[in-house]
């Protein structure tokens, strides 16, 4: 294990948080994300251009000498605290985090990674991975995309998050990975939970694309970029938590009954002081992920599955609490409750389930999966 992970915020950290935080204040409010969700278009562009270009945290993994911010995962877990707290429609996961850690692991020296990496960190593109958003690290990667010779894919891949928004879609295929132009593929729109992470099945025939990595080098750099995306989403994770928590408090102060807040009751107390202990600690377990990504720390893996596997389930948790604490107002429609509901239900599954990081978990530490 590391000596210490440090669980705490720098000072540019924190203003970074407060930039983003302005930012989804102004333009990403719970009734914004409603209005855009009903649409069937939940994606803001000029939302995401603002976020990812002009305070350029689409580049936070991204070295200078590509363009990119040079921060790191630190900064990074940040921003998707601030996105989970607004349950924020923006591609960030997919294509800052996900895409961006495929690329950088095939290394500089490929030209054309190099030159999407780019556009990528300036916010010019989108991109995201052709891969099942429940694919989790640690599981056997899919094998549905065939090379017919030549660079021409075929093949289908179901659940691939933020597709209806790439501009470019990297596919693992047989042969390697492959950048492929969105327009080359076939996009068929599927009824998420969480309306505001769309998902699409993604349909290659006869697709032209890039080949960027042999498959060797593309299956390992997948590899890293699950693991990576599973550590961050933790943050998300407790971002939408600690805004539930908030919001509940909040509501059970002012709410009353038999002339006296309803938040006064011994039981609710009870409630919401466990819950503020669990997020406390998912926090804890979000920050040290992020650490340990930052620095490549060797106990990496497990700093990540102790995140997935807390985070998923105190996400749910105050998802829940919040709704049935909000009483009968937080089972509306227009009560912002059931999105944070649905991004965390969503989230418990996407990058692996908490069973499937509990078993990996138990096999880092050599005890029999539970």
């Amino acid at each position: 294990m590391s000596d210490a992970f440090d669980l705490l915020y720098s000072e540019t950290e924190e203003e970074l948080r407060s930039a983003v935080r302005a930012l989804l204040a102004d333009r990403c409010t719970p009734a914004d994300v409603l209005a855009r969700a009903e649409t069937g278009r939940p994606h803001d562009p000029e939302l995401w251009h603002t976020l990812a270009a002009e305070i350029g945290t689409a580049g936070l993994l991204v070295p200078e000498k590509l363009g990119g911010q040079g921060a790191g995962h630190r900064e990074a877990a940040v921003v998707l605290e601030e996105l989970g707290r607004a349950v924020a429609p923006v591609p960030y996961l997919t294509s800052a985090v996900l895409a961006t850690e495929i690329l950088l692991g095939l290394g500089c020296e490929v030209p054309e990674a190099a030159g999407l990496l780019g556009e990528l960190a300036a916010g010019r593109q989108v991109c995201a991975p052709a891969l099942p958003l429940t694919q989790a690290p640690g599981a056997p990667l899919p094998g549905a995309v065939r090379d017919t010779g030549g660079g021409v894919l075929t093949g289908t891949v179901t659940s691939v998050a933020d597709a209806v928004a790439a501009d470019v879609l990297l596919v693992l295929a047989d042969t390697g990975l492959y950048a492929v132009p969105a327009a080359e593929v076939a996009l068929t729109p599927l009824v998420p939970l969480d309306l505001t992470r769309p998902l699409a099945t993604v349909t290659l025939e006869g697709a032209a694309g890039t080949r960027l990595a042999d498959p060797a080098t593309a299956r390992a750099a997948v590899a890293g970029a699950l693991l990576s995306g599973a550590g961050l989403l933790a943050s998300e994770q407790v971002g939408l938590a600690e805004w539930c928590l908030t919001e509940t408090v909040r509501h059970v102060r002012g709410r009353h009954q038999f002339n006296r807040p309803v938040g006064s009751f011994q039981a609710l107390k009870h409630r919401l002081a466990q819950l503020w202990l669990d997020v406390a600690s998912a926090r804890a377990a979000a920050r040290a992920a992020a650490d340990a990504l930052a620095t490549g720390a060797p106990d990496a893996p497990l700093t990540v599955a102790v995140a997935q596997a807390y985070c998923s389930g105190v996400a749910v948790r105050a998802a829940e609490e919040c709704v049935q604490l909000h009483g009968g107002i937080g089972m509306t429609w227009e009560h912002p409750a059931h999105l944070y509901l649905k991004r965390a239900k969503a989230d418990s599954l996407a990058l692996g389930t908490p069973g499937h990081h509990h078993a990996l978990v138990a096999d880092f530490a050599e005890l029999p999966s539970p």
